[in-house]
């Protein structure tokens, strides 16, 4: 999917957000400034949130909560993880109880795919935006973002 400009990044971004559910996982890759922090910031806009996004990038996890948004998530971003198991250490799967996730950096975490509720997105920077790769586990057939 061809992501020109941030006007067609957050078309997708929001398109994601109608599709999300709970127990959903949106996992980001890409190189640094591909795109992963905009993308999801587009998402939280779509769910509902009017107010500040910040990166997650120190505090690795930030959770968005009703009524701000119409579906828990945890924005996540797990860059700093030294290994996967400090995913566990830190409690992500309790702030994942009843909430969408979407996971920067998913590889360092131990990476989602294998979930029927991961959709993979993979950003990459060419000549004229973006490009995004994107891939759905079972449980986002016939509802599918693109």
């Amino acid at each position: 999917m061809a992501l020109p400009d941030l006007a067609a990044m957050d078309r997708f971004g929001r398109a994601v957000a109608d599709a999300l559910r709970a127990g959903d996982v949106i996992a980001l890759t890409g190189g640094l400034g591909a795109g992963k922090t905009t993308l999801a910031r587009a998402i939280i806009a779509g769910l509902g949130h009017d107010g500040e996004v910040p990166s997650p990038s120190f505090a690795i996890i930030e959770p968005y909560d009703r009524p701000t948004v119409r579906l828990p998530l945890v924005h996540a971003d797990f860059y700093r993880l030294n290994h996967p198991g400090e995913a566990d250490e830190i409690g992500l799967d309790d702030y994942r109880q009843g909430a969408a996730l979407i996971a920067e950096w998913p590889e360092h975490a131990g990476g989602f795919a294998h979930e029927p509720g991961c959709l993979s997105v993979a950003l990459e920077v060419v000549e004229d935006g973006r490009i995004a790769i994107v891939e759905g586990g079972a449980d986002w057939l016939g509802r599918m973002p693109v």
